[in-house]
């Protein structure tokens, strides 16, 4: 396999872009090439096959859509978890292409094992070290505090990239701030 790693992670990035566009049917080495606008079998001599190109495109969606933790400026633990939450809205909202390869992925790990395999173990990391974090971080809540705010996330992310107009009047921050306020725990 050839390694130039700016030159991969252009393949991958153009790989969800066409999973984005095309759906999981439409990626191909011919397509991500020309997605890129490299050579044609450019692709094909950086992943082995189409399943090493899937399983990389799956790591590279939440590279993309990560959080920094120095990006919080927040003082009030409550007010840096809901920042972070907001971040996270926003991010992913700029990058809509990678959460809409994000869904392609997973509705075709249901008919592809190896990649049902690896896309759980990548969720499941990205919900460990959420968990880790928070607690780490000194932000409030437990780690079921953290697993409610990852699916209200994921579910109000899904409505808002796919059917948009189901919110259209709703003030998506101060919905995030509402998740965060009603998944803490009372004392």
């Amino acid at each position: 396999m050839v390694t130039n790693p700016q030159r991969r992670t252009a393949l991958v990035d153009a790989a969800i872009d066409v999973l984005a566009r095309d759906g999981a049917r439409g990626l191909t080495f011919r397509a991500v090439d020309v997605e890129a606008g490299v050579p044609k079998g450019t692709a094909s001599n950086y992943f082995a096959n189409r399943d090493d190109l899937l399983n990389q495109a799956a790591a590279r969606i939440h590279v993309r859509a990560a959080i920094d933790v120095a990006e919080g400026t927040e003082s009030d633990p409550a007010a840096l978890l809901t920042q972070f939450m907001r971040l996270l809205l926003h991010r992913i909202s700029d990058d809509r292409s990678g959460w809409l390869a994000l869904l392609e992925l997973r509705l075709e790990a249901t008919r592809r094992p190896q990649l049902r395999q690896k896309l759980t173990t990548t969720l499941r990391d990205n919900l460990d070290a959420n968990i880790q974090g928070r607690g780490e971080g000194g932000l409030p809540g437990d780690d079921l505090t953290t697993v409610l705010l990852y699916y209200a996330m994921t579910g109000l992310i899904l409505e808002h990239l796919t059917l948009p107009d189901v919110l259209r009047d709703t003030d998506l921050d101060r919905l995030v701030a509402d998740f965060v306020h009603r998944s803490l725990p009372r004392d």
